[in-house]
């Protein structure tokens, strides 16, 4: 089975030349999401730990969507920030509340220097596709 690689019309518009997903067997691989607005690209993305990090879930869950999927499915997640000690607490909150308890992803969060767009937080996704009844 060759890999699915989805550009999907109602996700933001690529920063770079890239799929939004690439599905590969029952996984889906996310691109990395940063803060920008998909009706309208061109906006500055909103300032602010908390609002970006809601605007990077909100896009996530588009992406999602278009691959017939929702956070739910996610498996594991990479979450990139750009100001590591003094956002990691309140992009953890905002984060937390996207998921339930019992049902949370493998996670992974590293400080970086810099993001594209002056973003300040960028999360990346795994998640599944179940097959159908066992």
């Amino acid at each position: 089975m060759q890999p699915i690689f989805h550009l999907l019309p109602d996700a933001p518009k690529p920063v770079t030349p890239y799929s939004h997903a690439v599905e590969a067997g029952p996984f889906v691989f996310v691109t990395g999401q940063l803060a920008t607005d998909p009706d309208d690209d061109s906006l500055p993305l909103p300032p602010g730990i908390e609002a970006q990090t809601r605007k990077v879930m909100d896009n996530l869950s588009r992406v999602l969507r278009g691959c017939g999927l929702a956070l739910t499915n996610a498996v594991s997640v990479r979450i990139f920030l750009t100001d590591f000690n003094g956002d990691y607490a309140k992009m953890n909150d905002i984060f937390s509340s996207y998921f339930t308890d019992g049902r949370r992803p493998a996670r992974t969060t590293v400080g970086v220097t810099a993001l594209a767009r002056g973003g300040i937080v960028e999360i990346d996704m795994i998640a599944f596709r179940p097959c159908g009844p066992a």
